[in-house]
């Protein structure tokens, strides 16, 4: 048995006696004959077990005993009381200490105790041990699913949630990018103030500047009031910058300047106003690759790119598509009062042989549809919109026969964005990543072939 024990007793002669017999059981011993050198002492190193004498001169054993479970509440403590102080040493219990030892000490009595006082110890370690393991694994409450993968994204969260690092999240599009921001925020000392999300691609270049910084009355046409922004109101949270290598590259420097000097300037503004926010940004391109293009700014992305998180697209998720899918079916069957108890086999195959373009919110959205058009108790293949039959990646080719006559480019892609657009209830950065476009050139196909909202 190993360990070490801290002996605090003012005679010097059971202060020998107590190091020989429990040296002899392998425990390392240092003995001290007061409480304050016992204080000193455990200022400078941490022991086990601390075994002392309750009346001692100056500092008593209680006494002592209260000090050092006030600074460390685990730590072990055996107090030796004379023949007849049965009651202070009851005492002693109610205050914290593991057990008693009785004056004149008997050997084995004494052996035991600590020996007990250790298994205790160690049940203690192995508890914290695993209660730190247990947090270092532990799902995040609001991402479903145990692939390897995921496991490492949840270990990387609770790591860095507590500091106040900046975040840089890679995934496609639907893969769950908000909900890893929103877990860092929650999991992080900010959790009591505001997140923030902005979708960069979602905003015209010319408004994004007054929508993160904020502008002053008169700064540009329609300014009639001062109003604050995204980063200003988030003071003491998190901002969530969706999409960032959407970002304009003058708007780009400006963002740069915020996170270094820690402070914006409102459009139109004089003044620098001190922020203090957390930056945790996600993207679905490689922002390396369009560094090297001159399209992202190198020294904002080694501000941003502190942590890395890749989110796994759907498809390489294995089973987690099985979980999630029945994740949404409770939460739809119980959302539109439809009773669907499950999945059926042939239409869960069909799921598992899917390619999963739009990722986690694109099976939600079939998982809702599909619960919606159920005839019966549970989803069958017949449920399942058409595009998860044909899964044009996987077959390689075309999901529909070449038409005898030829086909028109133009036309097929216009009628493929009108598509997307209706899917996408006409907000383009919904339906540009369906598309595999940026949302700028989606923008410009759209004006390219005239296509509006229909009136």
């Amino acid at each position: 048995m190993s360990g070490s024990i801290l002996i605090v007793d003012d005679e010097k002669g059971q202060r020998d006696i107590l190091s020989a017999i429990l040296s002899k059981k392998g425990y390392r011993i240092t003995s001290v004959p007061s409480g304050e050198e016992a204080l000193q002492e455990l200022e400078r190193a941490e022991y086990d077990l601390l075994l002392t004498d309750l009346k001692m001169q100056g500092i008593s054993g209680m006494e002592l005993m209260e000090r050092v479970l006030a600074d460390n509440p685990a730590q072990c403590v055996v107090m030796m009381t004379a023949h007849g102080t049965i009651d202070s040493a009851v005492e002693a219990m109610k205050k914290g200490a593991f057990d008693y030892l009785e004056k004149p000490l008997e050997r084995e009595d004494l052996i035991l105790t600590v020996q007990r006082a250790f298994e205790r110890i160690m049940l203690l370690k192995e508890n914290r041990v695993l209660h730190k393991k247990l947090a270092e694994t532990k799902t995040l409450p609001n991402m479903i699913g145990e692939h390897p993968k995921m496991m490492e994204v949840a270990r990387i969260i609770h790591k860095i949630a507590p500091t106040s690092t900046t975040v840089l999240i890679y995934g496609e599009s639907g893969t769950g990018k908000e909900l890893v921001a929103r877990a860092i925020h929650d999991g992080s000392p900010r959790k009591d103030r505001a997140f923030f999300a902005i979708n960069c691609a979602a905003i015209p270049d010319a408004l994004i500047e007054s929508e993160l910084f904020g502008h002053e009355k008169g700064s540009f046409t329609g300014a009639g009031s001062r109003e604050i922004g995204i980063f200003e109101a988030a003071e003491g949270g998190t901002v969530f910058l969706d999409e960032i290598g959407e970002m304009n590259v003058s708007m780009q420097a400006k963002l740069l300047r915020a996170i270094q000097e820690k402070e914006i300037r409102r459009v139109g503004g004089k003044v620098n106003i001190p922020v203090d926010v957390r930056i945790i940004s996600a993207t679905n391109k490689d922002l390396e690759q369009e560094t090297k293009r001159g399209q992202f700014r190198e020294d904002l992305f080694y501000r941003l790119n502190v942590i890395r998180i890749t989110l796994p697209p759907l498809r390489e998720r294995g089973n987690d598509i099985v979980t999630l899918a029945n994740f949404f079916l409770k939460k739809y069957s119980q959302a539109s009062g439809i009773s669907v108890k499950g999945i059926g086999k042939p239409a869960l195959k069909i799921l598992l042989d899917y390619s999963w373009p739009g990722n986690v919110r694109q099976l939600e959205s079939v998982i809702e549809r599909g619960v919606l058009m159920a005839e019966s108790d549970y989803i069958q293949p017949e449920d399942l919109p058409a595009e998860v039959h044909h899964d044009a990646s996987l077959a390689g080719s075309l999901p529909f026969d070449f038409p005898a006559e030829g086909i028109s480019i133009d036309n097929l892609e216009r009628d493929l964005i009108t598509k997307a657009m209706q899917r996408a209830d006409w907000v383009i950065a919904k339906a540009a990543p369906l598309l595999g476009m940026s949302y700028k050139t989606l923008q410009y196909r759209l004006e390219k072939f005239g296509i509006g909202r229909p009136e």
